[in-house]
């Protein structure tokens, strides 16, 4: 074995001596010890979206570097875990791995079994993944369907989970075209909202069409999250071109006219369209 390999294979041993050293009483970092579950919570959601970023940027540089900060926010919660009795890192890895192999029973089963669930489609394997996680939240003693969907999910994933939820014991509609109705029933209440010029009716009526886009969404295949970081990353790109082409004239973006605007907008949008077909 090369010196190379020899450190790879001792890489992760080498960072979870790290992470114990950081938080030793006499030696370690002072930030890294005051730090407990909650206090890092944040930096968590931050690394992931890091690392969301740079696979959206297809930067797979950057998608190691951001691997490693993610894998780092786990070393840190099973450290803190160990130091107070409750699990360590070896028991993270034997529950994972012992989880994957519970709920693909079409990849680890043995024999005649195994053989005949290599043809499942994607569809029956996602249906038998959804049955052992409800048997597995059974077992926690959670009665409801919607007890664990995880409060700090974004807005749009958090609202597709518990639709995609509520779904599974039927309730939701039978095709999308329930859910358009539902969509337009939605945007009439919030029109409503505006003329009685109330802001709390406005948020919630707000509130309501943007779940039931969501609702669309899921019935028509699409992640709304998804969706949404998408068009957030057109406009920014389309607002950037609209930027550059105004300093190439030397003009302020601020300084025109909302059909210049327009127009610049319009004109951006299609130069990227242009770029994505010559791609």
């Amino acid at each position: 074995m090369t010196t190379d390999e020899q450190m790879k294979k001792n890489a992760l041993e080498t960072l979870l001596a790290i992470m114990s050293r950081l938080r030793d009483p006499e030696y370690g970092c002072p930030w890294d010890m005051r730090q407990d579950f909650q206090s890092i919570v944040p930096y968590t959601i931050e690394e992931t979206y890091e690392l969301v970023d740079a696979i959206d940027e297809r930067d797979f540089e950057q998608i190691r570097e951001e691997l490693g900060d993610v894998l780092f926010q786990v070393v840190f919660y099973a450290q803190l875990a160990s130091e107070q009795n409750l699990f360590d890192f070896q028991d993270v890895l034997a529950g994972i791995s012992a989880k994957l192999i519970r709920r693909h029973p079409h990849v680890f089963g043995d024999g005649e079994a195994n053989f005949r669930s290599q043809s499942l489609s994607e569809t029956e394997v996602k249906e038998n993944w959804e049955h052992f996680k409800q048997a597995e939240r059974e077992t926690k003693k959670r009665s409801g369907v919607l007890d664990d969907v995880p409060r700090a999910l974004p807005s749009l994933s958090r609202a597709q989970k518990l639709q995609k939820r509520a779904a599974r014991i039927g309730f939701d509609w039978p095709d999308a075209d329930g859910v358009w109705a539902k969509v337009e029933e939605e945007l009439i209440e919030l029109r409503e909202a505006i003329s009685s010029d109330s802001q709390a009716d406005i948020e919630g009526e707000l509130g309501d069409v943007l779940i039931s886009v969501v609702n669309l969404a899921r019935h028509l295949g699409v992640d709304a999250e998804t969706a949404a970081r998408g068009a957030n990353s057109r406009f920014e790109s389309r607002f950037r071109l609209m930027e550059q082409a105004a300093l190439e004239v030397g003009v302020e973006l601020q300084d025109e006219t909302l059909e210049q605007l327009e127009t610049r907008w319009q004109s951006a949008k299609a130069k990227l369209a242009s770029c994505e077909l010559a791609s």
